[in-house]
């Protein structure tokens, strides 16, 4: 590989990252870069087996303010996150919880907290372009057509990405890798096309669809846990 394609690589980021609702966890640290991490998916999965989630983690939240993290580039450096499954944020002292712990290893770490932002060095909100974070995200789990081997993939997209529908589909293309290739329409499970980003229904499944028919199986049925109670979470196995 030559010197050139080394240099195009983004620099590596360290980031902790807490237990959603868990006031006692201390938190973990991690170092994510592009060689080890290709997607947020590869990197949520990874935070599960090591903060001992109790749930398989599907998403990240900002501490101060429960904004969700919508893709890996979104990640800061510096940063402090909440790791989740399909639940709701629950809001804590998260901060100053790290704070007591981070104490005493900030030099070698690199983790300071500003007590104005949201877990991050520095001025703004991690996770989050955008000025507001009243912006929020809309969570969707999606399934890959005629796949019933495969649990359905997380899918959160804020409200401007909504608005750009050929961009929302290169992301599921991304996540989905389906064997016909791109990802050229999202289908409700009674087959339905999608036809626009606000169409979708918050906590909602969907099919990935590409070039092929979409094909009527039981997704909904055989990969997602049947107890209610336990609908909108991914269990470890």
């Amino acid at each position: 590989m030559s010197s050139r394609g080394l240099g195009l690589a983004p620099p590596a980021k360290n980031v902790l990252v807490y237990r959603n609702g868990d006031p006692f966890f201390p938190g973990r640290r991690f170092v994510v870069n592009q060689r080890r991490f290709l997607t947020l998916e590869a990197f949520l999965n990874e935070v599960t087996k090591s903060i001992e989630a109790p749930v398989a983690v599907r998403n990240l939240y900002t501490p101060r303010h429960g904004s969700c993290v919508a893709g890996l580039g979104d990640l800061q450096d510096g940063c402090q996150y909440v790791a989740a499954g399909f639940e709701r944020f629950r809001k804590l002292d998260y901060l100053n919880h790290g704070r007591k712990k981070l104490h005493g290893m900030r030099n070698n770490e690199g983790l300071q907290v500003s007590p104005g932002g949201d877990g991050c060095r520095g001025a703004g909100s991690c996770g989050n372009t955008g000025s507001s974070p009243a912006l929020g995200c809309f969570f969707h789990s999606v399934f890959r057509n005629g796949d019933l081997l495969c649990p359905p993939f997380p899918l959160p997209v804020s409200k401007s990405t909504l608005l750009q529908w050929d961009s929302l589909l290169a992301t599921v293309t991304e996540k989905a890798a389906l064997h016909s290739g791109a990802v050229s329409r999202l289908c409700r499970l009674d087959g339905s096309w999608v036809s626009g980003g606000e169409q979708l229904v918050d906590g909602g499944y969907y099919v990935a669809v590409g070039n092929e028919e979409y094909k009527k199986l039981p997704y909904f049925e055989l990969l997602v846990p049947q107890d209610p109670a336990r609908r909108t979470l991914w269990y470890v196995d």
